[in-house]
């Protein structure tokens, strides 16, 4: 059984182990040390890595017992080797499972809420609760967990005789049998593996940066330590960036954004009317029974959709209209009463390095080659633009 260093000091960077084995393996070489400060990947938590000698770590494994790591170079079995961790990287992991463990605790006691799913991931810590929260459940718990966070209290990791496990109360995913290693941390008593702070003012802060329904609880993203700073600094200064693009201070950008789309929606029901009015005009305009392609400069999609389609309205012949937008060109085709269009539409795509469809009535896409004179080309020589198409006007409105 390998001596697991990283149990009885969480902070060990450096040590010296004997080489127990080495044996070439895909990706590398298994090595085996009688002792080691590595922590195996488990519980939710990733390895450690680092060094071995002159030789990198790459992955850290157990079986329950034998811990292999596994190295890019080969070392020898009974020599002594130097270990050293990747501390930055295992300083982040213990903060990250120290918090979790905190915040877990707030959930479960305040709202009975189990911890079904845990993972250290980047950027951000993925916890799974076994029932849903409201915004404001997250927002209390995550409150709770910071105040335990500031009273700086001692972490406590230890293995309990049987009659005193039996007397604790504790959390854990699944029901253990034989050694069951307790963490105690701002108030919270879980079974668990892996590494821990010393104090819970080491966390330093938690907080929720997302949440969604999932499954039959909540998914949540969470940073602890420097991944909250980071995740704080970064949401302040774009916050800042976008309060600056409003005019409008920090803490009152939603009013801002409430009146930018009240706006916006006035806009486009003022654009709708607009084009509505282009459409009716180019209608009036339209020979009855003939077949057109136009260009409708200064019109978007929806109004690209409106001239197609009050032309074929007022001609009874199919129509299609163009104008700048999508990768190049955009379209709009609309169909003579019982034809189908889509078969158009496909050529038209296949013809100029396009996207789009529809039903058989209306098509719409944009295209990335060609020009409005060589689409129109092409229309006129499609099987559903037989007749001769009017001479339109290149631009329209």
């Amino acid at each position: 059984m390998t001596e697991k260093l990283y149990e009885v000091d969480s902070y060990v960077q450096n040590f010296t182990a004997q080489v127990v084995s080495c044996t070439p393996v895909p990706g590398g070489f298994a090595v085996v040390l009688d002792r080691t400060a590595f922590f195996p990947e488990g519980g939710g938590q990733p390895c450690d890595t680092g060094r071995l000698g002159g030789a990198r770590v790459l992955t850290v494994h157990t079986d329950g017992e034998t811990i292999t790591h596994t190295t890019d170079a080969p070392l020898t079995a009974g020599e002594t080797v130097d270990g050293c961790l990747d501390w930055p990287a295992r300083l982040d992991a213990m903060q990250q499972h120290t918090g979790e463990h905190i915040l877990s605790g707030a959930l479960h006691r305040l709202f009975g809420a189990e911890n079904v799913g845990f993972h250290i991931g980047s950027p951000y810590v993925r916890m799974d609760t076994s029932i849903p929260l409201t915004q404001e459940q997250l927002a209390q718990a995550e409150a709770e967990a910071n105040a335990a966070v500031r009273a700086d209290t001692p972490v406590h990791c230890w293995v309990p005789d049987p009659e005193t496990l039996a007397r604790t109360d504790y959390r854990s995913k699944k029901e253990l049998t034989g050694d069951v290693r307790l963490v105690e941390a701002g108030g919270d008593c879980c079974a668990c593996c892996g590494t821990h702070l010393t104090r819970t003012g080491e966390v330093g802060l938690i907080k929720i940066i997302s949440f969604a329904h999932y499954k039959s609880g909540m998914r949540l993203a969470v940073a602890c330590g420097q991944r909250a700073y980071d995740a704080v600094a970064g949401i302040w200064a774009d916050t800042e960036a976008a309060g600056r693009l409003l005019s409008s201070p920090v803490g009152s950008l939603t009013p801002a954004l409430e009146r930018l789309q009240n706006g916006e929606a006035a806009l486009k029901a003022r654009l709708a009317a607009l084009q509505n009015t282009l459409a009716a005009a180019c209608a009036e305009a339209a020979a009855p029974g003939t077949p057109a392609v136009l260009w409708v400069d200064g019109a978007d999609g929806d109004g690209l959709r409106r001239v197609a389609t009050a032309i074929t309205a007022k001609t009874n012949a199919p129509c299609c209209t163009l104008g700048p937008g999508g990768q190049g060109l955009a379209y709009a085709l609309a169909a003579a009463p019982g034809v189908d269009v889509r078969e158009t539409c496909k050529a038209l795509n296949a013809a100029y390095q396009g996207r789009g469809g529809g039903k058989p009535g209306f098509c719409q896409g944009s295209l990335a080659e060609g020009s409005f004179e060589q689409v129109k080309a092409f229309l006129l020589k499609s099987l559903l633009l037989r007749e001769k198409v009017a001479e339109a006007p290149t631009e329209a409105g």
